[in-house]
C-alpha cells in the first residue's frame, strides 16, 4: 500500500480495522463486525457464535481438560489438595445463593481430580517404556 496516495482519514480507518483484528484473535470477524459492539448502556454485546466456532471451543475444552488431567496425574499431593480446596471454595457456602454453573464447575473440578487419580502411576509407566 502506498502512503502517498492514501488520505489521512483512510489511514485512521485502516488503523482502527487493524486494532479490531488484534482484539479478536487476528481478525476472526471481518469487515469491522466489532466496531459497534456495545449497546446503548455501554455494555459489551458479543456477536453470536457460529456453529463452527462452538465446535472449535468444544474441541479446545476437551483438549484442555485432558491436559489438566495429565498434569494432575503427575502432580504432588499438595497440588491435588489445593485443587480440591479450590473446588470446595467455589462451591456454594451456607447463606449464599447457589449458582448452577458454579456448582457444576466445582463438580467438574472434583471429577477431573478423580480421573487424574486413575492415571497416577500410568505416567511413570509411559515414561519407562
Amino acid at each position: 500500500m502506498s502512503t502517498s496516495t492514501t488520505k489521512p482519514s483512510d489511514l485512521v480507518t485502516l488503523l482502527e480495522q487493524a486494532l479490531t483484528r488484534w482484539e479478536n484473535e487476528g481478525g476472526a470477524y471481518t469487515s469491522g463486525a466489532l466496531r459497534n459492539s456495545h449497546d446503548e448502556d455501554g455494555h459489551y454485546k458479543a456477536p453470536p457464535l457460529t456453529n463452527a466456532e462452538l465446535v472449535q471451543l468444544q474441541v479446545r475444552i476437551i483438549a484442555l481438560e485432558n491436559l489438566v488431567i495429565s498434569l494432575l496425574a503427575d502432580s504432588s499431593d499438595a497440588q491435588r489438595v489445593l485443587a480440591r480446596e479450590m473446588a470446595a471454595y467455589i462451591s456454594p457456602r451456607p447463606g449464599f445463593t447457589s449458582h448452577r454453573l458454579t456448582t457444576h464447575a466445582a463438580l467438574q473440578m472434583t471429577h477431573m481430580l478423580e480421573r487424574a487419580g486413575l492415571f497416577r502411576g500410568v505416567a511413570d509407566w509411559a515414561v519407562k517404556r
